[in-house]
Formats: C-alpha cells, structure tokens, sequence
C-alpha cells in the first residue's frame, strides 16, 4: 500500500487526484452495491417464505373442507331413517332392505358429485360390511358390496366401543382395502431418493393407504350402537385433492405422505412424471415425522431444492401417520436474486466509470491554494458541508477553488436528495406491504367464497332459469304445471339457504367494547314493537338495573337477541299470541351476566332440543326457515366465551338463559378488540 502510494504521489497531481477519486467512488459505489443486493436477497427470501406460509394456510382450508365433506356423508346416512329401519333385515341379508340402503347411499354420493375415490359402507356392530359403494378416481360408481369386514380399522373399532363420531386422516390396511377392490390403486413402489433415510417410517408403505375417514354411530331405540356409517377418500394415487388446491388455490407444488412416502402430488421428477414413490428428505423426517413439528425452511424434495413447510398429519389418536407439504423451487428465487444482483453491480461498475471520467476533467482545473483546500477538506471529511474556500484571481488555483465549492454543495444536494428519497422508499414500501397484506386477505375469502358461489349458486340459478322457462310454456291445465311450481320454489329456498350458510361462515371475528345490555335491550324492544310479528305480542323488560357494562361486540349481541326474540313471536303464533319477557340479572358468585328470553308458546320437544343448536336444523315448516338462526346465535355466545341453556315445556313455552362474562379474559375491561374464537 506504501509503495503504491508512494508511486502515486511521485506522479503529476493530475493523476494522484484521478486515481484516489475513483478509489472513493469504487468503494463508495462496491460497498452501496454489496448493501442493496444482500437487501434485496432478504427481502425475496423473507417474501417467499410468507407466500409458503400463505400456501399451507390454504392447503389445510382446502385439506379440512374435504375431512369435512367426508364426514358429512357418514353423518347424513347415520340420520336417514330409511337406512336405519332397514339395517336389521340388511344383516340378515335380506336383498330388498340391502337395496333400499343402497339406493339411500347412492342417492347421497351422486347428488355430491364427490371428485377422487371414495368408499361408503354401513357396517353391523361388529364392524361387518352389510352394503357399501365405491367411487373410483374416474367417478365412476362400482357394483355394490355385501360382504367383508372394515373391524380392523381403529377408528370403526373406537365409534363402535363409545358411540362417539370421529373423522381424522387414517391408515388402511391392504387386507382391508383388498375387500372393496381398492389394494390395486394404493399399491405405490417405494422409489430410492437421495437424502431420505434409509427406511422407510411406515413399514406398510407401498401396500397400505393413507385416507381421510369420517365414522359415525348407528344407534338403536334403545340407544345401544347396533352398527356404523364409513366414508373414507383414498389418497393413494388420487390425485384431486392435490390438484384442486394447486388450481384454485394458485400453491405451486402440493404433496400429501404417507409415512415418508409420497401418495398424492404434483410434483414432478425430470420425466415429467409425478413423484409418487419417492420419500422426504432426512431432516424433514427427522422433525416432522419423528417430533410432530412443522418444519419451515429450505428442503431436498425429489432432486431439486425448494422452499418448503410441512405439517405433520395426525391419526384420531394424535399419532403422527404422515404429512402435508407445499413449496416453491429455490431456483425461481436465485435466479431472481441473481438477475437484480446483476443489474445493481451493472449500475455500479457504470457509476465508478462514470466517476473515473469525471475525475480527469476536474483535476486538470486544479488550482486551488493546497493549504486552504486541505483544511476546508478536512471539514467536509468531519461533515462540515457549509464549507467553503476563497479563491482569488482568474488562475487554475482559483479555478480549482471554485470547483471544489461546487463539489461541496453537489455533495450536500445530493445528500438531501438521497435522504429524502430514502424517506419517499421507506413511506412507499410501508404502504405497498400494507396493500399485499390486504390483498392477501381478500384473495382468500375471494377463493372459498368464489368456491362456494361456482358450486351451488351457479347450478342453481341454471335450474331455476330452465324452470322458469318451462313453467311459462306450460300450459295452465298442464298436469305437470304445480310440479314445476314446487320446483322453482324449492331451488329459490336452496338458494336462501346458500346464502344463509355463507352468513353462518363468517361468524368468525368480534369486536368487543363496554356494552350496557339493558340499554341495547330497551332500544331493541322499541325497535321491534312496530314489527308484524310483534302485533299480538307483548314485550316484558325485567332489567335489573345493578348489572354492569360487559366487554362484548353490541352488534352482535343485537343479531343473538333480535333471532331469540323473533322465534319467540313465532312461537306464539299458533296461541294467538302472548307475554315474551326478557329478563337480566347478575350470575350466581358475580362470574357474568345472565339473559333470559321466556315465550308462552307451544315449548319444544325433548328430542328436539338435543338438536336444536344443529346447522340446517328446524322444526318450521318448509320454506319458513333454514336452521341457521340457531346455530348462528350458538356460535356468537361462544365467541364471547358465554353459555346458552334451554328450558321448555310442551304447551307452555320455552326458556333461552344466555350466560356472559363480564370480561374477556387476558383484555382490560376498557379495551376494544377483534378477535375470533370458532
């Protein structure tokens, strides 16, 4: 370094200037460079780890809306009661009750139009098939089965012992699967994948299935469980599940495991050929399958790197029996990475050019007094940018002077400027992450409500069209006129009840404030004494007035009340009206608020109010509700962490007693706050 400074200095001052200029504007430029390129990686590795993030969120919706329609099957068969009258004469093997069941089963699975294979079957209390169907990949529905035993499985054993429902990703065994012409389709070939452990987590990989199952009970008069509802969605090889969310959801790759293997994706080796077969990578397995923990980061998958999450999968025991996986290729983010890396070391190699080429023009102007340029220098090196120098006469000193002036004050303007455009960048990348945050929110409602409108609303509304097309050709004597009357307003009531369950989803956010339930009360009662349904009814406030403001969502609490207050007045209806009260008082041991709402109308049945807080669930004539009313209200009250009781008597009325706490616990009782609890 000596010997170079000391070549410099021997050298014209021309020179010595030009090369320390383009020494300073090099590392000045190099290390600018360096900063905004490892910024920039941050900035795109943390990116994409949140679009990771974002994918899994979507993958499990996606993931637990098809456990769900699974279960839902298993759940309406259990309750139709043309397959419970005839389940004792189907396990005496009687053909006519084998075929009413299997009419009520495939009734079910085609009005679904269920994607992927599937497997229905009601077994005896023995967990003996007595008639089941199978839906292959293709939808196509194959001969119905009468025989083979499912009492292998333990979750049919856990639903049989304690007549408790369940629904949870399960294993099937081979013998199993063998019994409904399935052990072809699991059959997977363990494929060698480089980093994956040397054997495999599940001994039965390859031969056993990974399904998602939902079991419910089948319950006698006399309450014993005489038998069992199946529904289970074989994975292996099916590849819609996988597919849909990659398609609706927008996730790039999408894999569920069985074990370590995998039996379901869109991942594809370099053939072109999905990766079904192959195995997880150590690490993962190590964490995920072996620990029960998510795993976030950089992973191996097939033969190239991704940016990954797992999630274990867990059996109805909480066993871990597999995982779910979503990713996006690391090479898409190094080449992105690399691409601006270029771009800003282009620009940097440009600015210290630049910087050389200016170097030379002024130097050759230098002719500035050396002692007073050196102290005003000194100043600018301490940041002192008011700096000047005087220079005298017309000579290249006083040239040189007057251009290192200019020197000074470009480099305070464009100090400011970078400033200021440092405050304009930070102010615009605040509001751009804000915006994606948003929109990011909205996509996801956008998808599942777009999912819900695509699948019932647009089939409908094509119904009711036609329907109403053929009604007006119809001639008035037509025989089949009423019938395409009872149509039309049966599609217009699924479309109420669409719109109903779209409702009854979003129940998922409060927003709590100090509320005064007596004064929502009075002002609800004065809004509603106008209402028809109101005319024969009298409105009685029993407020005790030493209860406290809670910490509860009023708008709410108005929807829970004003539903209550209304099946009241329906209630009545039948009795030519009577006294609705609506009573408060604090809870036993000053731990909440208690409400009341008391009708005189014709009460509830026992068995009836066992389901009364059901979905979908009434006892109105059709087309007088749609059993979410309830249901929404159950939810609200759990949401604020409360309590809902009933008490009724046939003929004399019913009792709703709603039990609040006076705070949310964990928030101050000042405090607003949304927050979801369903």
């Amino acid at each position: 370094m000596r010997r170079l400074l000391s070549l410099l200095l021997d050298r014209r001052l021309q020179i010595v200037l030009v090369a320390c200029f383009s020494l300073v504007a090099a590392l000045t430029v190099g290390l600018n460079a360096l900063a905004v390129s490892q910024v920039i990686r941050d900035y795109l590795e943390t990116a994409e780890t949140d679009l990771v993030a974002r994918d899994m969120d979507l993958a499990n919706a996606f993931y637990g809306l098809k456990l769900d329609e699974v279960a839902a099957i298993s759940y309406r068969l259990a309750l139709d009661p043309w397959v419970n009258d005839a389940l004792p004469d189907a396990i005496r093997d009687r053909p006519d009750a084998q075929r009413l069941i299997d009419q009520q089963i495939t009734n079910k699975i085609t009005v679904l139009s269920l994607g992927g294979t599937h497997v229905i079957a009601v077994l005896d209390a023995r967990g003996n098939i007595v008639v089941g169907r199978v839906i292959s990949a293709e939808n196509e529905l194959l001969p119905m089965l009468t025989s083979g035993s499912l009492a292998g499985l333990p979750i049919v054993e856990e639903v049989l012992a304690t007549g408790e429902p369940q629904a949870a990703t399960e294993i099937a065994p081979a013998e199993l699967l063998q019994q409904v012409g399935l052990d072809d389709q699991a059959l997977i070939a363990l494929v060698d994948t480089p980093r994956a452990m040397p054997e495999p987590f599940d001994p039965r990989e390859g031969t056993a299935g990974l399904a998602l199952m939902g079991v419910r009970p089948l319950t006698g008069d006399d309450g014993r469980v005489v038998g069992a509802v199946l529904s289970a969605h074989l994975l292996n090889n099916d590849f819609t599940l996988v597919d849909r969310i990659k398609e609706v959801a927008g996730v790039d790759t999408v894999t569920i495991f069985f074990g370590d293997m995998r039996v379901s994706t869109n991942v594809m080796t370099e053939h072109e050929e999905r990766a079904v077969g192959t195995r997880i990578s150590e690490d993962v397995y190590q964490r995920v399958l072996l620990q029960g923990l998510d795993y976030v980061g950089r992973a191996y998958v097939v033969d190239k790197w991704y940016i990954t999450r797992y999630e274990p999968l867990r059996s109805y025991t909480g066993d871990v029996v597999g995982s779910i996986y979503v990713g996006a290729l690391e090479s898409g983010l190094r080449s992105l990475s690399t691409s601006m890396s270029n771009q800003v070391a282009l620009i940097a190699l440009v600015s210290i050019v630049l910087a050389g080429v200016i170097a030379i023009p002024v130097s050759r102007v230098i002719l500035r007094p050396i002692a007073e340029l050196v102290r005003a220098n000194q100043r600018v090196a301490q940041g002192d940018m008011t700096a000047r120098v005087h220079p005298r006469g017309q000579g290249e000193l006083a040239v040189l002077g007057r251009t290192f002036n200019s020197m000074v004050e470009a480099l305070q303007e464009t100090q400011q400027k970078l400033l200021r455009a440092f405050e304009n960048m930070a102010e615009t990348l605040q509001e751009t992450q804000k915006e994606l945050l948003q929109k990011e929110k909205l996509a996801s409602m956008g998808q599942l409500a777009a999912g819900v409108a695509h699948e019932l609303n647009n089939p409908l509304g094509t119904i009711l069209l036609y329907s109403n097309v053929v009604f007006k050709e119809t001639p008035e004597k037509d025989p089949h006129r009423d019938d395409l009357e009872r149509v039309i307003a049966e599609t217009n009531r699924c479309k109420s009840i669409v719109r109903n369950l779209l409702d009854f989803a979003r129940q998922n956010q409060i927003m709590a404030r100090p509320t005064d339930l007596n004064d929502l009360l009075r002002r609800m009662a004065e809004e509603q004494a106008p209402n028809p349904k109101f005319k024969n009814v009298r409105l009685a406030l029993e407020l005790d007035p030493e209860v406290p403001d809670i910490q509860a969502d009023p708008l709410q609490l108005q929807q829970v009340f004003i539903n209550l207050m209304e099946n009241g007045a329906e209630a009545m209806e039948s009795k030519g009206g009577g006294t609705l009260t609506i009573t408060t008082r604090l809870a036993p041991l000053g731990q909440g608020v208690r409400i009341s709402v008391a009708d005189q109308g014709t009460g509830i049945s026992e068995e009836n109010r066992a389901k009364l807080f059901n979905p979908f669930y009434t006892t109105k004539p059709l087309g007088k509700g749609t059993g979410l009313g309830l249901a929404i209200v159950y939810g609200i009250v759990k949401m604020h962490r409360g309590q809902i009781q009933v008490q009724s008597e046939e003929g004399k009325g019913t009792t709703f007693t709603i039990t609040l706490p006076l705070k949310l616990s964990g928030m101050p009782p000042t405090s607003e706050v949304g927050f979801g609890t369903i």
